[in-house]
C-alpha cells in the first residue's frame, strides 16, 4: 500500500515536471520572453528535479 502511494506521489511530481517544461518553453517562444517568469519556473522545476531524485 504504501508503495502505491509513493508510486503515485512520484508520478504527480513527474507531471508537475512535466508541466513546468511545457510551460518554460512556450514563455521561451514568445517575442519578448519575461525573464523573471522564466527564473521562476526553472526554479520550481529544479526543486521539483531534486524532490524526484530523492525518491
Amino acid at each position: 500500500m504504501a508503495s502505491t502511494a509513493v508510486s503515485s506521489h512520484l508520478h504527480a511530481l513527474q507531471a508537475k515536471h512535466a508541466d513546468l517544461d511545457a510551460r518554460l518553453h512556450q514563455e521561451m517562444a514568445r517575442p519578448v520572453p519575461d525573464t523573471a517568469t522564466i527564473q521562476a519556473l526553472k526554479k520550481q522545476k529544479l526543486r521539483l528535479k531534486e524532490e524526484i531524485a530523492g525518491f
